[in-house]
């Protein structure tokens, strides 16, 4: 039963849509219905609203580290180990990306996987977002860099946590992150794709 709660809290604070929320808050339109539809940082930022793209990148990457990091420090109070933290992880992004209080409609999970990343190791969040913004910064293409972080996170996961729960949590984050994209690899593919700052239509 505490492995369950544990989980569903996670759920739930994923749920917390932080592009809708801080929409909301600073009198934007829902960032589910211009640009790419998708409720993430970039898509808010296609406002030209940097503040509310930054503070919706912060939640979303503060949620993820929130939940497996309270795992990490009150799980072993209730005989939780790495597996449940595991567990955690992948609640938390299915919250994200399902959430429960925007009508299962949510983001792709970049900023809230590299929150994620960084409850497992600093290092390993840092890794994949300087990769990231790598790509960002010579293509402008967000999505292209997401996809790229995502391809190689796992070969950080592997090279700083060893081949455990961490390793395995993270080829699963990477592989729904990079599904997550599809129509954005589709797009890509076409030259159709959006680039960073790209005024909402």
């Amino acid at each position: 039963m505490t492995t369950i709660a544990f989980i569903v809290a996670a759920y739930l604070i994923g749920s917390l849509s932080f592009a809708v929320i801080v929409s909301r808050v600073m009198g934007l339109a829902d960032p589910r219905t211009f640009g790419s539809g998708n409720p993430g940082a970039t898509n808010v930022l296609r406002t030209g609203k940097k503040a509310a793209a930054a503070l919706t990148l912060l939640g979303d990457g503060v949620k993820g580290w929130v939940a497996v990091v309270l795992a990490q420090w009150l799980g072993p109070r209730f005989g939780l180990a790495e597996p449940e933290v595991g567990m955690v992880a992948l609640a938390v992004m299915a919250g994200h990306i399902w959430p429960l209080f925007f009508g299962f409609r949510g983001g792709k999970g970049v900023a809230t996987g590299v929150g994620v990343l960084a409850g497992f190791h600093p290092l390993l969040a840092l890794g994949a977002a300087l990769i990231w913004a790598a790509v960002a910064f010579s293509t402008k293409i967000s999505s292209l860099a997401a996809i790229v972080a995502s391809f190689f996170a796992p070969f950080l996961a592997f090279w700083l946590c060893g081949p455990g729960v961490y390793f395995g949590s993270t080829v699963v984050i990477a592989l729904l992150l990079i599904q997550r994209h599809k129509k954005n690899i589709l797009n890509l593919l076409a030259g159709t794709e959006g680039r960073i700052g790209q005024k909402a239509k």
